[in-house]
């Protein structure tokens, strides 16, 4: 089972066009109250440490309310049309797979952030805002609540609509050493089409 999506484009959105690919507009994901990481630059690191993203790799994680990371799965896509639909079905099931759902409990407890390693700069994109989309409605059916979006190109990382980024990690970039109290298992693969999608999940 393997996605893709279109080549990234800083051109505007039409209206039409963003109900047509569900796609969220920045001043939208800015009103949606997504939670601040407190240390977003720490968040990046350990997932860059963990999954090593390349160009057309998305990391989806799951943090504690003490922003521990709980569980974390990275996969890569062929080129397609970017689809916030789509996105939402794949970023479900990585979630589906690693960690438990919480739709039982009246508030979400745990946060899901999305680092996403693209080419290109750190603007916005309609790529990005079908990520971001994705990400919000997957949060929902699965009772998380939705965090942050983060891109990491060449220039290094931005976390989308917050204005907030460095320079290190960078896409193709060598991780950085981080402290880990312990390695994140790897969950067995199994056979078939999924198996060819690049995931990894890390839980404790």
């Amino acid at each position: 089972m393997t996605f893709g999506f279109a080549p990234s484009s800083a051109a505007p959105l039409s209206t039409s066009a963003a109900s047509v690919n569900r796609v969220l507009e920045p001043a939208e994901w800015a009103a949606a109250g997504i939670p601040l990481l407190r240390n977003p630059r720490e968040v990046v690191s350990g997932l860059h440490v963990r999954h090593r993203p390349g160009p057309a790799t998305a990391v989806v994680a799951v943090l504690d309310p003490d922003e521990r990371l709980r569980a974390s799965a990275s996969f890569t896509r062929r080129p397609a049309p970017a689809d916030g639909w789509m996105f939402r079905n794949v970023l479900l099931a990585q979630l589906r797979r690693i960690i438990p759902h919480d739709l039982r409990r009246r508030t979400p407890v745990r946060t899901a952030v999305l680092l996403y390693c693209r080419d290109g700069d750190a603007r916005w994109t309609e790529e990005d805002g079908a990520w971001m989309w994705g990400l919000r409605d997957a949060c929902t059916l699965h009772g998380l609540r939705c965090g942050a979006y983060i891109t990491l190109t060449r220039d290094g990382w931005q976390v989308l609509g917050e204005g907030r980024g460095g320079r290190h990690p960078s896409a193709g970039s060598v991780p950085e050493p981080f402290a880990t109290s312990e390695a994140p298992p790897r969950i067995p693969r199994t056979g078939g089409v999924p198996s060819e999608i690049l995931r990894r999940a890390a839980a404790r």
